[in-house]
């Protein structure tokens, strides 16, 4: 079992940043891929980012890279996602899940949510 809780979010102007923090707990969290999710109001949960806990493999959306980093600390159990150049498409409650590796993000846990909303 994973319990993941998330923090960070907020309303911001568009062009700031946001940093997004995940704390994750459960005895098997280390073996679990870590990554970020957002839902738009109408729209579909999409993936954002990802990271592996044992080494420092990330991957990314097309709409994420360049402008937001994910990072993880093994010795606080945390990841978080740094936003910059946020933009309004970015508005989204945006989730922290944890996979088993190759667990294709089918049942992963999730987070609660947190909201971030970005105007213009």
């Amino acid at each position: 079992q994973v319990q993941l809780v998330e923090s960070g979010g907020g309303l911001v102007q568009a062009g700031a940043s946001l940093r997004l923090s995940c704390a994750a707990s459960g005895r098997t969290v280390s073996r679990h891929v870590m990554g970020w999710f957002r839902q738009a109001p109408g729209k579909e949960r999409e993936f954002v980012a990802a990271i592996t806990w044992s080494g420092d493999n990330t991957r990314y959306a097309d709409s994420a890279k360049d402008r937001f980093t994910i990072s993880r600390d093994n010795a606080k159990r945390t990841v978080s996602l740094q936003m910059n150049n946020l933009k309004p498409e970015d508005t989204a409650v945006y989730y922290c899940a944890a996979d088993l590796p190759g667990g294709r993000w089918l049942r992963p846990y999730w987070g609660q949510g947190t909201q971030v909303t970005v105007s213009s």
